[in-house]
């Protein structure tokens, strides 16, 4: 970032402009641009799932797959706005508020409160609720001041309320044990009740002018080439891709 840029550019008040363009810029950097047949193949790509796909759709193999990489590219990309509400409380809040390498996601020990963040309200399912609630009600009964949170960037409702529950079946709450819409909880932490919708009206400019100032890697798509490697058969290559190993696949032809 230019040395020389007048402070105020930006003008949040509560992260300055360095801090804000730096943490979009490592942002930005992780952003995805390259995938090859590996990473393409990391969590096992279902061979079946894609064939369904393709005869329920009408649609070629080729757009199948293409659809699958942009939707792992996503997933990662997704994955690092997550690091960026999370990590942005680095520099927000003054050194009360940390984001500790292991344990919650946010934190200020000083105030014991304690931080779950979560993208969406429903990118939790049933388990990892119940599994999350768990480790907060831990928290308070081993340090009987604190107060943990579920915070949620994209939730129903603007709110700071009670997180009602049900455990096997058994309904729960604490009001020390919240959930929390960004909003509020950028307000607790700033003290400014707008900070987020203030941060939002900033951050095109910020990332733009990021990206105005790096160089973004190129695109590079290995998947088709490779997999025509395995055979000149797209949906033949999938199938050998993860099941080479099975039973006949030796002697697999579509």
């Amino acid at each position: 970032m230019n040395k020389n840029k007048p402070s105020g550019v930006y003008g949040l008040g509560f992260i300055s402009d360095q801090d804000l363009f730096n943490h979009t810029k490592e942002t930005v950097e992780k952003y995805r641009f390259q995938i090859d047949l590996a990473k393409f193949n990391k969590n096992l790509i279902d061979p079946v799932k894609l064939t369904f796909d393709s005869k329920v759709y009408n649609k070629s193999i080729q757009e199948i797959i293409n659809g699958e990489v942009v939707r792992q590219l996503d997933k990662s990309n997704t994955n690092q706005i997550g690091y960026f509400h999370q990590n942005i409380f680095n520099y927000i809040g003054g050194k009360q508020w940390q984001v500790p390498e292991v344990g919650y996601d946010v934190e200020n020990i000083d105030q014991h409160y304690f931080v779950e963040m979560k993208n969406k309200h429903n990118t939790m399912n049933s388990s990892s609720s119940q599994k999350t609630y768990i480790k907060m009600q831990d928290t308070i009964l081993r340090n009987s001041k604190a107060t943990c949170a579920l915070v949620e960037v994209i939730a129903k409702n603007s709110q700071d309320s009670i997180w009602n529950i049900s455990l096997d079946g058994e309904p729960f709450s604490n009001d020390n044990i919240r959930r929390v819409s960004i909003d509020k909880f950028y307000a607790m932490v700033t003290g400014k009740s707008t900070a987020f919708k203030d941060l939002c009206e900033v951050l095109p400019q910020v990332i733009e002018d990021v990206v105005n100032e790096i160089k973004l890697k190129d695109e590079l798509n290995t998947v088709f080439t490779e997999l025509k490697k395995i055979s000149p058969n797209l949906l033949k290559s999938l199938y050998l891709l993860s099941f080479e190993k099975y039973e006949g696949f030796d002697e697999f032809n579509l």
